[in-house]
């Protein structure tokens, strides 16, 4: 029984052990590191409210104008954190919302069609005759 013992106080031991590096570890992080709750990130925020093709117009945006769309979209979300945007946004009223901003977005747009179950775009219509 004594060998049972021995390992049940290894184990206690070594329990404790890590248990107070862990002690030692958090009281090393600033208070205000683990008193922050996990606030969403600008994407997650945004996630909750575009829809659709929305991303697509966001994409094009970002790439378009690498500078500005930090500050819109930041904008964007304190507009839906207040409350003052209450309604998801799809891709057209994101795209004339940045418009009215100012920022002419060129999204990629194609016009397809269905023959005999398969999209063919316009382009491949006027190749084939």
């Amino acid at each position: 029984m004594s060998g049972v013992d021995d390992e049940l106080e290894r184990l206690k031991r070594r329990r404790m052990r890590e248990l107070q590096r862990q002690l030692h570890e958090s009281e090393g992080k600033p208070q205000a590191e683990q008193d922050k709750p996990n606030e969403p990130t600008r994407d997650e925020v945004l996630g909750m409210f575009l829809v659709g093709r929305a991303w697509e117009v966001m994409g094009a945006a970002r790439a378009q104008f690498p500078k500005v769309m930090p500050q819109v979209e930041e904008a964007l979300v304190e507009a839906f954190k207040g409350g003052k945007i209450k309604e998801n946004i799809d891709g057209g009223m994101l795209l004339q919302f940045l418009r009215q901003v100012g920022l002419p977005v060129r999204v990629q747009t194609s016009i397809r069609y269905k023959d005999h179950g398969e999209l063919k775009t316009i382009g491949q219509r006027i190749r084939e005759k």
